[in-house]
């Protein structure tokens, strides 16, 4: 399975962005999907993560009210819709995928995307 994120860009604080993550291989409703951040200097974060069907979503405590992780299962594509940017939300923003374990765990993705980035200036 490949995934291809997109979506990223330069937007001022308190802007919003959508990114995307098209799953190519293997249909995405078999997967729990999940965002990840990296930004400039520091280790990845987990950022948002949904069930397989879609009933579930967890968010990290900094993100909680302004992103929303979504999936449409007939498109083969997840969503994070990210509202009220801030600058320390810069980062490269990955989707990664896990056949196994549940939505609530941070841990057991083996599937990764490239990266778009996201710069949100001040």
């Amino acid at each position: 399975v490949q995934l291809q994120a997109s979506g990223g860009g330069l937007v001022q604080a308190g802007g919003s962005l959508r990114l995307s993550c098209a799953v190519f291989g293997r249909t995405v409703r078999n997967y729990v999907m999940g965002w990840f951040r990296q930004a400039p200097g520091k280790e990845r974060e987990f950022v948002a993560s949904i069930s397989r069907v879609g009933g579930s979503t967890y968010y990290t405590d900094s993100v909680k009210g302004r992103f929303t992780i979504s999936r449409d299962n007939a498109k083969n594509t997840v969503y994070l819709q990210m509202n009220m940017l801030r600058p320390e939300d810069t980062a490269v923003y990955y989707c990664a995928a896990k056949a196994n374990g549940p939505a609530a765990s941070m841990v057991g993705y083996d599937k990764w995307g490239r990266g778009t980035l996201v710069t949100v200036s001040s």
